[in-house]
């Protein structure tokens, strides 16, 4: 499964959970995942540790493509570094959305074909933002194993439309300050 290949190069850090869900094919990841992964450290080939990561991941795949991709970017151009590195793995109908600390306002962006809906955030955390977003209630997931309420998530998304207006990445880059997250957990 894709997510056994990610975990295998060390592109998945801090997991929450990564499970199969009821469908086939059908898997759900929580974590981190590594965008910019860390040289080569030493003669022996271990890795210094990820230059950029997508904090609060939450992602889906079906039949080993990602079909629902979210989570937590600290700027604007790690989303650029997210389609880099996934951009073969990206599912014709695939959904984003991300947080995005250093924005000033939602807008939408469409790189490889997928719109990219982003919203600013500086504190909170994503799952629980994107459960805000997409309406669904702690009542909408009773029951459910973590992978399916990622599923339920993604189903959400039918119903889902994206505030802000679509504009390109030098446009994007515009609404852009100097905002740092204000904390990523308990302290």
């Amino acid at each position: 499964m894709l997510f056994d290949l990610y975990d295998e190069n060390a592109l998945l850090l801090n997991t929450n959970f990564k499970s199969k869900a009821d469908a086939d094919n059908t898997f759900a990841y929580r974590g981190e995942l590594v965008l910019v992964e860390g040289e080569i450290g030493d003669a022996k080939g271990r890795k210094k540790p990820p230059v950029s990561v997508m904090r609060n991941a939450v992602l889906l795949s079906v039949d080993d493509k990602l079909t629902l991709v979210s989570g937590c970017l600290d700027e604007l151009d790690q989303l650029t570094e997210f389609v880099a590195k996934y951009k073969g793995d990206f599912a014709a109908e695939m959904k984003a959305l991300f947080f995005v600390v250093n924005i000033t306002q939602p807008m939408q962006v469409v790189l490889e074909g997928v719109t990219f809906a982003l919203i600013p955030l500086t504190e909170g955390i994503a799952w629980n933002e994107l459960l805000d977003v997409l309406h669904l209630e702690k009542s909408d997931l009773k029951g459910q194993s973590s992978a399916e309420k990622v599923v339920t998530a993604y189903k959400e998304f039918a119903s889902f439309k994206a505030k802000g207006d679509v504009v390109t990445m030098e446009e994007a880059a515009g609404f852009t300050a100097d905002i740092k997250r204000e904390g990523y957990g308990a302290i």
